[in-house]
């Protein structure tokens, strides 16, 4: 006779379980951690270390020594010099225009430019070639030519004893009127050119520059 019904579970299968069980319920065994929350805490303490080490490092850069700031450029009377070479003309009684040629030199610092060349007294002009302003850079003298013309006989003063040209000049500091005496070469040879030009009895004649 044949019976169907619900499976009946072999001879000691209930104990094979229950002993499985209870292996894995071992008082005192720590849960073994999962991958993925492992990785995680491993990459937060990566991005903590990193940042710690960035805040030093920044730390260190924004409060390092820093050199000191370069002193300002000097001005630009202190780095150029006028000097008188000569080549004065000599000009006929009557002939109130004469020249004559100079040197600007600097000795150091940035370009200086030179904005005007004028003289103390209102009896000549002045004209320059080059025209002003022209620039004068350190190691490559300029030279310039003054043309001075008489404008008034009377009131020239033919023996100046230190007689000297006011120049303008300008760099990235100041710029500054500076006076620049040329020496004895220069009085004499100035001097001699006046007084042919405008004789000692030569009268008082006025004209338009």
């Amino acid at each position: 006779m044949n019976a169907i019904g619900p499976i009946e579970p072999g001879d000691n299968t209930y104990e094979a379980e229950a002993d499985a069980n209870a292996a894995d319920q071992v008082v005192g065994r720590a849960p073994r951690p999962r991958p993925l929350l492992t990785r995680h805490r491993r990459t937060a303490l990566a991005l903590a270390t990193a940042a710690a080490v960035g805040a030093t490092g920044l730390t260190l850069y924004l409060t390092r020594p820093r050199p000191p700031a370069p002193p300002p450029p000097l001005y630009p009377s202190q780095t150029v010099s006028v000097a008188y070479r000569g080549e004065m003309t000599h000009p006929k009684a009557g002939d109130r225009t004469f020249s004559f040629t100079v040197s600007v030199s600097q000795d150091s610092g940035p370009p200086v430019s030179v904005r005007r060349i004028a003289q103390p007294t209102t009896a000549l002009s002045v004209a320059v070639t080059p025209l002003t302003p022209f620039t004068v850079k350190t190691g490559s003298p300029r030279t310039a030519r003054i043309t001075m013309h008489i404008r008034e006989c009377g009131n020239v003063q033919r023996n100046a004893g230190l007689p000297f040209l006011i120049v303008t000049l300008r760099n990235v500091r100041a710029m500054q009127i500076q006076s620049f005496i040329l020496g004895s070469a220069y009085a004499k040879d100035l001097s001699e050119a006046l007084t042919a030009a405008c004789p000692p009895n030569t009268d008082v004649m006025s004209e338009t520059p």
